[in-house]
């Protein structure tokens, strides 16, 4: 079973995503913030694909993507961004960092498994 780490700082979105990745048969992990889960990257197995919310305190998704795109190891990692922030200015910055795809919150559980599938099919997990 693939595992899918959710790193948003929104319990009740990252409750509604779980919900949805139970449904179409993955495991899942939850960190509230990026700094747990940068930190549950260099400590533990990695997951299957990563899921980021762009605005937390402290540390945002990009900086956490670009944190992981800068690293051996943690680099090939499928990334999907799951944000309230959809200007395209945003999307192509993510997509720069290195992000494999982007959805828009409020997600709909279609949207969220064909970014997954995109970004599986980029990175070839």
């Amino acid at each position: 079973m693939k595992k899918i780490w959710i790193v948003d700082d929104d319990e009740e979105m990252t409750r509604a995503v779980r919900l949805m990745l139970k449904m179409m048969g993955y495991e899942t992990s939850a960190f509230f913030n990026a700094r747990t889960a940068a930190q549950a990257l260099m400590d533990k197995g990695l997951p299957d694909l990563l899921i980021l919310d762009i605005n937390m305190p402290e540390v945002s998704g990009l900086d956490l993507l670009e944190f992981l795109r800068r690293r051996d190891g943690l680099k090939d990692i499928p990334v999907v961004m799951l944000s309230t922030e959809a200007s395209d200015v945003m999307v192509d910055r993510a997509s720069t960092l290195g992000a494999d795809a982007y959805v828009s919150k409020p997600v709909t559980i279609e949207e969220l498994e064909r970014a997954m599938q995109t970004a599986f099919n980029i990175r070839k997990k």
